[in-house]
């Protein structure tokens, strides 16, 4: 099978500028294209592991990765998506962004021997004289035309900044720049820059006369057409400090079943035709496929090691006995007298919040040790703890362990 059809049939192909063009390139050629990504936090999350996937193919069957890391257009910020101006980060919190998301992209890209190469927009955005920016750059754009992209016109009645609104002649600058230093003929993201992608090969027409591509993947959306991702405690975060290893793990443990054989598809390696007899089943024998989607996932994104032991501590908090190593673990003092149970729990942020904690305790939504906890003011007591340790359930299946510490 060739590259774009199995791009296709992994369900990752959405918009192309020119299809057969592109469908020929990327079967036949080897070609230098680049994703962008801006570090509006420090990590990534569950959304980019989309086209963090697809680059991935990518450079599996030759082509050439430019990872563009947004030092310069984080700056300016992207308002695709957003019904509010996003927060201005300071230089100190970019470039800490910045270390951490690097590391990240290693997990899917090979930067060994050239095989790909990780740029920092800033280096360029950065060091633009505003009105010589204006007469070459800004003179190519025209303002109708911008009004009419989906990323503008949802946020007009709201308010846009004039900031915001140069985003998208930045990062069709990022193209252009690209395209004239490196040969980079192709650009690939989310369907979400649809708008910011073509400006950019529209740019790069008018300045050089030279004909490049955008390729646009489908976001990771649920069966309902939700965003994946987003649990009541916040975003999936790649980054096991922000989520942990076993959070993360049960997340795809416990997705829902029409949503299986797709991520399964655009989220792990594994043969199509094995991913196909996988989900031939129906009720509870989803559930195989489900522990292969969150073991598979897991192991990109934290090793194997760490997917055996969410593995093992799944099957043993479900089953009662096993191996519990791979569960998340927090240690807590308690006084003699007890202390608030909410409160405990959403300092150690398995509660998002105290009024989140109390509807959830109400409504039975947390456990320990099987017993439903309807009490919001219930006092955790030593009593509490069998060998110096409770096991709590919060919703259906994410458990988490408390150690007693003197």
């Amino acid at each position: 099978m060739n590259l774009f059809n199995e791009l296709e049939k992994r369900g990752f192909i959405k918009q192309a500028t020119h299809l057969e063009e592109i469908r020929n390139l990327i079967n036949n050629e080897k070609i230098i294209f680049y994703i962008g990504y801006d570090p509006t936090a420090d990590s990534l999350t569950v959304g980019h592991f989309v086209t963090l996937m697809f680059m991935s193919h990518m450079q599996k069957h030759g082509h050439k990765p430019i990872v563009l890391v947004g030092g310069g257009t984080v700056v300016v910020g992207d308002p695709t998506g957003k019904t509010d101006m996003r927060k201005m980060l300071s230089n100190e919190t970019i470039n800490d962004n910045l270390s951490k998301i690097k590391d990240q992209m290693k997990k899917f890209v090979d930067f060994s021997n050239d095989n790909a190469i990780m740029l920092n927009n800033a280096d360029w955005i950065l060091k633009l004289n505003y009105i010589n920016f204006l007469r070459e750059i800004g003179t190519k754009f025209s303002v109708n035309n911008m009004l009419r992209a989906e990323c503008f016109k949802q946020r007009l009645e709201k308010g846009l900044s004039f900031i915001e609104f140069n985003y998208m002649i930045m990062q069709a600058y990022d193209f252009l720049y690209l395209n004239q230093e490196y040969n980079c003929i192709m650009q690939l993201g989310g369907d979400d820059q649809w708008s910011n992608m073509i400006a950019g090969m529209d740019l790069i027409k008018k300045t050089r006369g030279v004909q490049v591509y955008a390729l646009t993947c489908n976001l990771l959306l649920t069966s309902n057409g939700k965003k994946m991702g987003k649990t009541e405690n916040g975003a999936i975060w790649l980054d096991k400090e922000k989520t942990s290893v076993y959070d993360f793990y049960q997340y795809w443990r416990n997705i829902g079943d029409d949503d299986v054989e797709k991520t399964l598809k655009m989220l792990t390696f594994l043969p199509l035709d094995e991913i196909e007899d996988l989900c031939k089943v129906e009720d509870a024998e989803i559930n195989k496929a489900k522990e292969v989607l969150a073991f598979e996932v897991t192991k990109i994104i934290h090793g194997e090691e760490e997917a055996i032991k969410c593995k093992e501590a799944s099957k043993a908090l479900f089953s009662g006995n096993g191996n519990l190593e791979g569960a998340p673990n927090y240690d807590v003092k308690i006084q003699e007298n007890g202390d608030l149970f909410l409160d405990i729990l959403v300092g150690l942020k398995i509660l998002p919040s105290k009024s989140e904690g109390r509807r959830l305790i109400s409504q039975g939504g947390v456990s320990i040790y099987d017993e439903k906890i309807t009490d919001p003011n219930l006092l955790l007591e030593k009593k509490h703890f069998k060998d110096g340790k409770v096991i709590l359930k919060r919703g259906k299946k994410n458990f988490y362990i408390l150690n007693l510490i003197n």
